[in-house]
């Protein structure tokens, strides 16, 4: 399985019992939906992806996931594993709703503002800040957009578009 084909699950912070039990921190808004899982990806040393099968796997505390791997009974190599990524593949995302969206799936979409038309290609998304924000190249400048629902009006996926309406200068903060 290569990384591409992946999203991101969460990481394992830290060890849960000497039998080799792991606490993983999930990257979602609904972790119970993956409560019953069979196996999972771990990215190991040189980018790989290692396949992982669970014995049991449960909620803990709300946010992290109580995994028993198949592979992993003592602490030594539950050591191992600490701090490593998780992944699943991305046919097991949830789907969404029609304007609900993957941040990763709409990369290099169109975005055309109500008032400006069309004004650059997505190039990313920094979710690492207490908002999220689209990242947009023009040429050689590159715009920030906040994730709101008032400024994102619409994705569609037929045409890779993003409507947006941008409030009044904030396009032309980037451009000038």
């Amino acid at each position: 399985m290569r990384k591409e084909d992946c999203f991101y699950l969460g990481k394992i912070v830290s060890k849960y019992s000497y039998k080799g039990e792991v606490l993983a921190k999930l990257d979602t808004d609904e972790p119970d939906a993956y409560e019953n899982m069979e196996s999972v990806f771990v990215l190991m040393k040189g980018n790989n992806l290692v396949p992982f099968f669970i014995d049991r796997c449960r909620l803990h505390k709300s946010d992290l996931l109580r995994l028993d791997f198949e592979e992993v009974k003592n602490e030594a190599a539950a050591d191992r594993i600490m701090g490593h990524e998780l992944y699943l593949p991305l046919t097991m995302l949830p789907k969404l709703d029609e304007n609900q969206f993957y941040f990763h799936e709409i990369i290099d979409f169109d975005v055309t503002d109500a008032s400006k038309g069309p004004i650059g290609k997505v190039t990313g998304v920094n979710d690492s800040t207490s908002q999220a924000i689209l990242l947009v190249a023009q040429g050689d400048k590159e715009i920030l957009i906040p994730i709101t629902d008032a400024i994102l009006t619409k994705v569609d996926r037929k045409n890779k578009t993003v409507h947006i309406d941008a409030p009044e200068g904030l396009i032309d903060l980037y451009l000038e």
